[in-house]
This record gives structure tokens, sequence and C-alpha cells, in this order.
């Protein structure tokens, strides 16, 4: 008879990670946010189920990020207030960053570009919960994704410059999608604004980074004497120009 509600009792391994979960309900909502974001990432970067499906799922990866940034927005920033102090709390958090870039992309033409950052930004931050959940399992547990995870891990500052990469690129995206008739009047002037709000943020300085960067190398090219000095002048004033619509206060 022990013998048989030994074989019925679930595996403390079990045991330990439900536990977990359940003790932990807001991470463990936006864990499970997160791997539905990374899921419909997939099938719309792969289309596997067709092209319409996959226009459905760059749809809904894009809900999934808007909650997943608003549950994120809540932890921070617990008590809501209706006040301009409280919005401007909020603009200095990347959550709220990442609600406003949901929202803008949302209803519009599906862009590959666009899906990156969300897809590999929930990606990331669904690893650190994951591994908190194998470790309640097991300190053993489930190997091989816990070596995924790591490489992961390693190779985490050159993703987030890749994704700082996509939050510039698709600044010229948008003003392309307004000019070939699949994007907004006003899509490119709200891009502009989660770019600074990117070029700004506190705890992510990679697209401050990659800005700097690309500007070294750009001038670097340009001071050669192979260059065309009308091309030199032309990029020279863009560098100019981009400068000054570059956030005074970063």
């Amino acid at each position: 008879m022990a013998d048989t509600e030994e074989e019925r009792s679930p595996p403390p391994q079990t045991v330990g990670s439900v536990q977990f979960l359940l003790a932990n309900k807001l991470e463990t909502a936006m864990w499970l946010s997160r791997l539905f974001t990374v899921y419909c990432s997939v099938l719309f970067i792969l289309p596997l189920l067709g092209l319409q499906e996959a226009a459905n799922f760059y749809q809904r990866a894009l809900l999934a990020n808007a909650l997943t940034s608003a549950l994120r927005l809540h932890q921070r920033l617990p008590h809501f207030q209706l006040s301009r102090a409280f919005l401007a709390l909020a603009l200095l958090e990347d959550s709220c960053h990442y609600l406003l870039f949901s929202l803008i992309f949302v209803n519009s033409f599906p862009v590959t570009m666009s899906i990156f950052p969300v897809f590999l930004f929930s990606l990331l931050h669904a690893t650190t919960y994951t591994k908190k959940v194998l470790n309640a399992m097991g300190p053993n547990s489930m190997a091989f994704v816990r070596t995924f995870l790591d490489k992961l891990a390693t190779n985490q500052q050159s993703i987030l410059k890749f994704i700082a990469c996509n939050e510039i690129f698709l600044m010229p995206a948008t003003v392309f999608m307004l000019f070939s008739g699949q994007g907004s009047l006003i899509q490119p002037f709200i891009y502009y604004r989660f770019l600074t709000l990117r070029y700004s943020s506190r705890r992510n300085p990679y697209c401050r980074t990659i800005f700097t960067e690309m500007r070294i190398l750009i001038e670097h090219f340009i001071m050669k004497p192979a260059c065309p000095v009308f091309l030199r002048k032309i990029i020279l004033n863009s560098i100019v120009l981009v400068s000054r619509l570059a956030p005074t206060g970063a």
C-alpha cells in the first residue's frame, strides 16, 4: 500500500518547480508572456503555417510583448498616478519604451526588422527566470537547456548590440514605409520619440554606443582620399543633422 502511494505521488522536482512558479505569480506571468512572444516571433520569422498566419503571429508577438512591458512597468512603478511627474518617471523605464514600440508597430504592415528586438529581448529576459525554474526542479535538470541558456548569456552583449542596430535602422525604415504606402504619417514621428528614449536609456547604453561607433566608422571612411568631396560634404552634413536631433541630456 505504501509502495502504491509513493508511485502515485508527484516527483519532488515537479512539486518544487510548481511551488516556485505559484510563489512568484507576477514574474511567472511575465515569463510565460515572454515565452509566448518568442514562440510567435519564430513562427513569423519562419512562416511554417503560411504567410497569412505569419502576419497573425506578428501581431500576437507584439501584443504579448506589450503585455509583458505593461506588467514589468507595473512592477517597477506599482503606484499609478495621473500626473506629469509619474509620466516622466515611466518614460525613463525600458519597459515603457517597448510598450510604446509594440503600440507603434502592432497595427502596421509586418516588418521583420521590427520583430527582432521584441524576439531577442523576450528571449534574453526569459533566460534568467528559466534558470531559476530549472534550479527549482533540481541542480542537474535539463542539462541541454542549461547549455543553451549559458550560450545566450555568453553572447548577450553581441545580441544587445544587434538589437540596438535594429532600433536605429527602423527609423529610416518607417520613413520608407510612409513613402511606399505601408506606413502612417505619424509613425516616423512617434518612432523618433521612441528612439530618443532608447538613446537616453539609463539601463541600456547600447543605442548610444552603436551611434558612436557608426559615427567613428563613417568619419574614418569619408576622410580617406578616395572618397569624393561631394559625398564627404553630404555625409558630414547628415552627421551634423543627426547630432542635432539627438537628446542633449543623454
